[in-house]
C-alpha cells in the first residue's frame, strides 16, 4: 500500500512538472505578432502612402514574467525619416470594457463607416469609405485595445480580471505605450493621448504614469466627450452636484427637439443662459433642500420648464431633480418616443410607455451594427487579419467582467468612499510638465459625459493661472460620437490637427 501510495504520488508529481514545462516552453515561445499591409489614401487631396501593422506586445511583469499579449493597429506614414519631428498619437475608446473601434472606424483610422446620423441606419451592407478626417496626414496613430477587447490577451498566470480596474488599466495601458516606443524606435518623436469617455479618465491617468514611472512626458493630451469624476454621473442619494451639471445638456436636447417655448435661434446664446440658472439660482435652491422657501422653489420651477421642455407638475414631483435616464424617457414621452444617451439627437421607440426610466439608448442600438460589421469585414479583408482571430469588440461579453474602481490617487479622508476620480492625476501631470497641452472636444447633445461637467471639473482643478492657459476647449453640434456627424468630423479634423501642429487659439 505505501509503495503505491508512493508510485501516485510520483506519478502527479511527473504530471505538475510536465504541465509546468509545458506551460514554460509555450510563454518562451510567446512572441508579439505583426500583420503588415501597404496602402495609400488621399486627405485633403493629398496623396498618402502608409502602411498598417496589426500586432501584439507583450506585457510583463515585475518578475520579467508574460502576463499579457495586448493588440493594437498602427498606421504610420512611409518615407518620414525624422521620427524627431513625426508626432504620434496612441488612441482609445472606453467603456471601460471597450475596444477602440469606434474611434477607429468613426474618425481616427483611413477608412470611415458612413452612417446616417442622426436618421435610421438598419442592416447591411454599409458603406466604407477613405477618411478625409483622419489625422494621419499629420501624426502616425496607434489604436490600442485593452486586455479583454481587441487581440488583448492575458497570458500565463495572469487572467483578465488582473486588468479590470482602474489602477490596473492605467498600468498596462502605460506599459504597452512603453514597449511599442521602445520596439518602434520612437522615444523622441512627440507623443499625444486621444482617448474616449472613459477613455478620457484613463488618460489623465496614463499621462502621470508615464511621466512618474516611465520617463516619458506626453506633449498633448485630446479628450473627446470628456469625463474625470465619476460622481458627476451617479446620481448619488443627497449629492446635487449631478443635477446641476446635467441640466445644460437637457436644454440643448429640449432645444434640438423644438421643446423650448420662445425658442432663441442660436443655440450658444441660450446655453450660455441656461450655464447662468444652472449655476446660479438651480444650484442655490438645490444647495437648500428643504429650506427652500415656497416663492423661491415656484420661480425655480417656472425656469425648469420653460428651459427643459417637461412639464411643471413633472418638476414637482421630482422634487427639482431629475437625473438622467429619466430626462431621456420623459421629454418624448407623449409621442411615445425615447431620446438617445449618447446622442440625444436620435429618437427610438418607447416599448414601455410607463416606465419611469430610459432602458436602451436608442444611439446605440442604431450605429453598433453599422461599425461592427464594417470593421470586421475591413480588419479581416483590407488588412489581412486571419478570420480565426477572435476580435472581441468589449470586454462585456466575459461572465467574470467586473471593474474595480478603487483608485487611491483620487481618495479623501474616506478611502475607498470617494468616487473614482483622476482629476489628480491631470494635476499632477500638468503641474509636473508645464508644457504639456490639453484639448477638451464636447458634445452639446452629450447625456453620457455632460459639457457642463467637464466645464465644473477645469474650473476646480486649482490649476496654476499659466498652466490652465494649457487647456482648449471645443465644442460640437452632436453627441459623444460627435465625428459620425459630417460637420463636426470636419471640425474635429481641423480641432485636434491643430492641437497637434500648435496652431491652435486658446478658447478656454
Amino acid at each position: 500500500m505505501k509503495l503505491n501510495h508512493l508510485f501516485k504520488c510520483l506519478l502527479i508529481l511527473l504530471s505538475f512538472s510536465v504541465r509546468s514545462y509545458a506551460q514554460s516552453d509555450s510563454l518562451a515561445a510567446l512572441k508579439p505578432e505583426k500583420i503588415v499591409t501597404k496602402h495609400t489614401i488621399k486627405i485633403d487631396n493629398k496623396s498618402i502612402s502608409y502602411t498598417a501593422t496589426v500586432g501584439t506586445l507583450i506585457l510583463k511583469n515585475e518578475k520579467d514574467e508574460p502576463v499579457a499579449s495586448f493588440g493594437y493597429t498602427a498606421y504610420t506614414k512611409d518615407g518620414e525619416t525624422d521620427m524627431g519631428k513625426r508626432p504620434i498619437t496612441f488612441s482609445y475608446n472606453g467603456g471601460p470594457g471597450s475596444s477602440s473601434m469606434w474611434l477607429h472606424m468613426g474618425v481616427m483610422g483611413p477608412r470611415r463607416v458612413v452612417v446616417n446620423d442622426p436618421s435610421p441606419n438598419g442592416p447591411a451592407p454599409y458603406k466604407l469609405e477613405d477618411n478625409n478626417y483622419s489625422i494621419l496626414d499629420i501624426s502616425d496613430i496607434v489604436m490600442m485595445d485593452p486586455v479583454g477587447t481587441g487581440l488583448s490577451r492575458a497570458v500565463g498566470k495572469a487572467k483578465n480580471s488582473d486588468f479590470w480596474g482602474v489602477d490596473e488599466d492605467i498600468k498596462s495601458v502605460s506599459q504597452f505605450i512603453r514597449n511599442y516606443v521602445n520596439d518602434n524606435e520612437r522615444w523622441n518623436s512627440p507623443k499625444y493621448l486621444l482617448g474616449e469617455s472613459y477613455g478620457t479618465f484613463r488618460s489623465a491617468g496614463v499621462a502621470d504614469y508615464l511621466q512618474d514611472n516611465i520617463g516619458i512626458s506626453v506633449n498633448g493630451i485630446i479628450l473627446v466627450s470628456n469625463v474625470l469624476d465619476i460622481r458627476q454621473l451617479a446620481f448619488n442619494p443627497g449629492d446635487d452636484l449631478p443635477y446641476i451639471v446635467n441640466f445644460p445638456t437637457y436644454a440643448a436636447t429640449s432645444w434640438f427637439h423644438n421643446k423650448i417655448p420662445n425658442k432663441q435661434a442660436n443655440i450658444d446664446v441660450f446655453l450660455n443662459e441656461v450655464r447662468t440658472f444652472s449655476f446660479g439660482e438651480y444650484a442655490e435652491a438645490l444647495m437648500k433642500g428643504d429650506q427652500l422657501g415656497a416663492d423661491e422653489k415656484e420661480k425655480v420651477l417656472n425656469k425648469l420648464v420653460a428651459y427643459s421642455g417637461l412639464n411643471k407638475e413633472y418638476w414637482s414631483k421630482a422634487n427639482l431633480r431629475v437625473n438622467e435616464p429619466q430626462f431621456a424617457q420623459e421629454l418624448l414621452r407623449s409621442t411615445g418616443l425615447t431620446v438617445g444617451r449618447l446622442d440625444s439627437r436620435y429618437k427610438g421607440i418607447t416599448q414601455n410607455k410607463l416606465a419611469e426610466y430610459a432602458f436602451y439608448d436608442p444611439q446605440s442600438s442604431d450605429i453598433s451594427p453599422a461599425f461592427t460589421a464594417a470593421f470586421m469585414s475591413y480588419y479581416t479583408t483590407e488588412l489581412k487579419v486571419s478570420k480565426d482571430k477572435n476580435y472581441n469588440t468589449g470586454a462585456y461579453a466575459f461572465p467574470d467582467f467586473k471593474w474595480n474602481w478603487k483608485h487611491p490617487r483620487g481618495y479623501g479622508f474616506f478611502g475607498d468612499a470617494a468616487p473614482p476620480n483622476t482629476t489628480p492625476d491631470l494635476l499632477n501631470a500638468m503641474s509636473n510638465n508645464p508644457k504639456m497641452k490639453v484639448l477638451v472636444l464636447n458634445g452639446i447633445y452629450d447625456l453620457a459625459t455632460p459639457f457642463a461637467g467637464t466645464e465644473y471639473t477645469f474650473d476646480h482643478m486649482n490649476l496654476d493661472p499659466k498652466i490652465k492657459e494649457n487647456i482648449t476647449m471645443k465644442y460640437y453640434e452632436a453627441g459623444h460620437m460627435m465625428y459620425i456627424h459630417n460637420e463636426s468630423a470636419v471640425k474635429f479634423k481641423k480641432d485636434v490637427a491643430d492641437f497637434i501642429t500648435g496652431a491652435e487659439k486658446k478658447s478656454f
